[in-house]
C-alpha cells in the first residue's frame, strides 16, 4: 500500500475554482490525490494543513533540544521537540510527499518553512559526525524510496527554467534543497501562473498545471501500483 502526505500551507482556506477567492495550490494537490486514487485505491493518506494550523517555529531550546543526544535529554527537551517528533513521523511513514506551495514574496510560505525547519532533524532525517572529514553530513533518508510532488502558484508569469523570472523563483529550488539534503532526490513540479492578470491566460495556465498534474499522479502511479499501468494506457 502506498502511503501519501498530503501538506497544504496555502493561507486561503478553500480550492478555487470551488470557492471564491480559494487556493490554487489546494485546487492542485486535491486534484493529484483524486486523481491517483482512481488508480491505486488503496492508498492512505495523511493529511497536514500548514496553512491552518502551522507548526510552530525553531527556537533556541528547540534546538538544543534537538541537537542533545536522546539518551541525554530532560523531560522538558522531549516536550519542545514533540511537534517535531510527530511531522517526522508522518514523512518517515510517507511514500510520496504532495506539497501545495504557493509563492510568497519569490519563496514558500513561512508556514511550510517551519515545516520544513521541523522535520530536517539531526539524527532523524540526516546524520551528523565530526570525524569524517570532509563529508560530516549524510542523508538518512537517501535509501527509502520517498518521491517530492511539489505543487505551487505564483501571482506573476515565466518563472520556469529559462524564464524571465527564474532567478526570483526560490520556491521549488529551496523545497528540492532541503529534501535533497536529506534524502529525496526524486522531485516533481507542476505551477499555476498569472493569477494577479485573472484572464484568459490565467485560465489556460489553470487547464495546463491540472493536466500536468493527472499526468504526475499517473507516471508515479505506474510506478508503484502493480496494475496502474494497464489503467494509465
Amino acid at each position: 500500500m502506498t502511503t501519501i502526505l498530503h501538506l497544504d500551507s496555502s493561507a486561503r482556506p478553500g480550492r478555487s475554482g470551488a470557492q471564491p477567492h480559494g487556493s490554487h495550490t489546494r485546487r492542485l494537490t486535491a486534484r493529484f490525490l483524486e486523481r491517483y486514487r482512481q488508480l491505486d485505491s488503496e492508498t492512505e493518506v495523511i493529511y497536514r494543513d500548514l496553512g491552518a494550523e502551522p507548526p510552530a517555529p525553531v527556537t533556541g531550546n528547540w534546538v538544543h533540544a534537538a541537537f542533545t543526544p536522546p539518551a541525554a535529554r530532560e523531560p522538558w527537551m522531549a516536550e519542545v521537540l514533540a511537534q517535531s517528533d510527530q511531522l517526522v513521523d508522518e514523512l518517515l511513514r510517507a511514500d510520496i510527499i504532495v506539497a501545495g506551495v504557493p509563492m510568497y514574496n519569490f519563496g514558500p510560505p513561512a508556514q511550510f518553512k517551519a515545516w520544513i525547519d521541523n522535520i530536517v532533524r539531526i539524527g532523524r532525517t540526516f546524520g551528523f559526525d565530526r570525524a569524517r572529514p570532509g563529508e560530516p553530513y549524510w542523508p538518512l533518508l537517501a535509501d527509502a524510496g520517498k518521491q517530492l510532488v511539489i505543487l505551487s502558484s505564483r501571482g506573476d508569469y515565466g518563472y520556469g527554467p529559462g524564464q524571465r523570472l527564474e532567478g526570483l523563483n526560490h520556491v521549488e529550488a529551496s523545497v528540492r534543497s532541503a529534501f535533497r539534503y536529506i534524502g529525496v532526490e526524486q522531485a516533481f513540479s507542476a505551477a499555476i501562473e498569472y493569477d494577479e492578470f485573472g484572464d484568459e491566460r490565467l485560465a489556460r495556465s489553470i487547464a495546463e498545471a491540472e493536466q500536468a498534474t493527472d499526468r504526475l499522479a499517473e507516471a508515479i502511479a505506474a510506478r508503484r501500483a502493480p496494475d496502474a499501468a494497464r489503467r494509465v494506457a
